[in-house]
Order: structure tokens, then C-alpha cells, then sequence
């Protein structure tokens, strides 16, 4: 049975008590500058961000067919059956190449660190092989985080939006998204007005980049398009580097 989560923005009040249960969870700390943050990083898992009246929360998506875990030449990231991707940190080499792969850009590196781990939410794989709900679905005092069966889900989404079609923006976000993910989402609005990413193939991404792949009939052409692609992941990889240092610096000059 796959596990996921649901996140109505339409129920949320910006409490962040999700953020403080995720924190205590993964023994990260938490006070009013992190909780200032808006923002996912090596030492925030999650986020609860805002855009006028509206709420949502970023985390990691948990994608039925992760791109994250396609690209890592190591396996230091798996999607379970369970539904929660995880990471293995001893497995993890720092090429980051997880980073520039996920749609959802969740993944995040600790810069500051002597030896550095790729950090992100594992959708509290232990708790929910145990049959415990996820910490940030416990911490929640409105509903608007809950966890289940990911097809209860759906249907359970479906549900809200035919009983109250004038509360919520028709669509489920993460149904259909890149293959479909196991963190589902509702929203009052569209979705790229709260900060998510329009647009999105419909189709997987790993399947995309092998259906690319299977087209080149030979190994040289096989290798320049490979060495191409760690060319162009390798330059990505800086260029995310260097916006989340200029993003992180920002909020310095702001916090001042």
C-alpha cells in the first residue's frame, strides 16, 4: 500500500507547526530566524510559505518515478514501496547531480559543513513503516496536512473539490505531475500563485531522458551525449550553487 500526503492550503494558517515537529524530528534547530525562513535547506526540511492570504508548504514530493534517484550514479537516493524517497549518506559521493535533477528543486547541500550531506525531507520513512503518521501530519492542528493511502487520498481530495467547487481551484496537484508524486496538494488558487511549478510534463522524467537515450544508435553517440549531459549538469550544479548562496545572503541582508 503507498503512503502520501495531502496539504490543503485552503486549511492552513500559517502556524508552522509543521516546520517546529520536522525540525524536532530530524534534531535540527528551530527559532524565530529558521522559522523566518522560507525556504527548504540543509537544516529546514520543510517550509510553510506565504503569498498573501494564501499558505502552501515545500517539502520534498516524494515522485512515484524520481528523477533525483535516476540521476545519482551511487543509489544513495531510492524510492521505497512504501512512497517516501530516501537517502543513504554513506552511499552519497557529493556530486549533487540530485539537485539539478528534481523538478521541485528540494534537494539541499550543506554548504558550511566540513563533510557535507545532501539533506531532504524522507517523508518520515520510519514512523510510517511503524503505521505512525508522519510528524508534520501529527503536528497539524487544523487538518491541513494529513497522511494515507495515496489512492484514499486522491479520493478523498476529489471529494473536497466536488462538495465545495467554489473553495477550491479544480485540480489536484501532484496526480499527474511529472509521472505523479506522493505529496498531493489543493489550493484555492492555481498553483503557480503559490509558489509551485507550472508547466510540468505529465510523463515521468527518468522516462523521458531513457526514451532520448534509446534513439542513439551507437556507443560513441551514447558518449557525447553523455559527457554532454555532465557538461551541462556539472555547469547547472554551480549555477544552483551560486543562487542558493545569493538566496541565503538575501535573507541575511534582510534579517539585518
Amino acid at each position: 500500500m503507498a503512503r502520501a500526503i495531502l496539504f490543503d492550503s485552503t486549511q492552513c494558517v500559517g502556524c508552522k507547526a509543521c516546520e517546529e515537529a520536522c525540525a524536532t524530528k530530524w534534531g535540527n534547530p528551530y527559532d524565530e530566524k529558521v522559522a523566518a525562513e522560507e525556504r527548504v535547506s540543509s537544516h529546514k526540511l520543510t517550509a510553510v510559505r506565504t503569498f498573501g492570504e494564501h499558505y502552501s508548504r515545500k517539502l520534498c514530493m516524494h515522485c512515484l518515478e524520481p528523477s533525483c534517484a535516476s540521476v545519482c550514479p551511487v543509489g544513495a537516493l531510492e524510492k521505497t514501496a512504501l512512497g517516501p524517497v530516501v537517502y543513504d549518506e554513506s552511499k552519497c559521493m557529493g556530486c549533487r547531480y540530485c539537485m539539478v535533477a528534481c523538478p521541485f528543486q528540494v534537494p539541499s547541500y550543506e554548504w558550511d559543513s566540513r563533510l557535507p550531506r545532501v539533506k531532504k525531507c524522507d517523508g518520515c520513512f520510519e514512523r510510517q513503516s511503524k503505521g505512525q503518521p508522519t510528524a508534520c501530519t501529527e503536528a497539524c492542528p487544523t487538518g491541513a496536512t494529513i497522511c494515507g493511502d495515496r489512492e484514499e487520498l486522491i479520493a478523498e481530495a476529489r471529494k473536497r473539490i466536488a462538495e465545495n467547487p467554489g473553495q477550491y481551484y479544480n485540480h489536484i496537484y501532484g496526480l499527474e505531475e511529472v509521472g505523479g508524486t506522493s505529496v498531493l496538494m489543493l489550493s484555492a488558487v492555481p498553483f503557480e500563485q503559490i509558489g509551485m511549478p507550472g508547466g510540468l510534463p505529465k510523463d515521468a522524467l527518468p522516462e523521458r531522458t531513457w526514451a532520448v537515450l534509446s534513439h542513439i544508435p551507437d556507443v560513441a553517440g551514447l558518449g557525447a551525449v553523455l559527457l554532454g549531459g555532465v557538461y551541462w549538469i556539472t555547469h547547472r550544479r554551480d549555477e544552483v550553487a551560486k543562487a542558493e548562496r545569493a538566496e541565503a545572503s538575501k535573507e541575511k541582508e534582510n534579517v539585518r
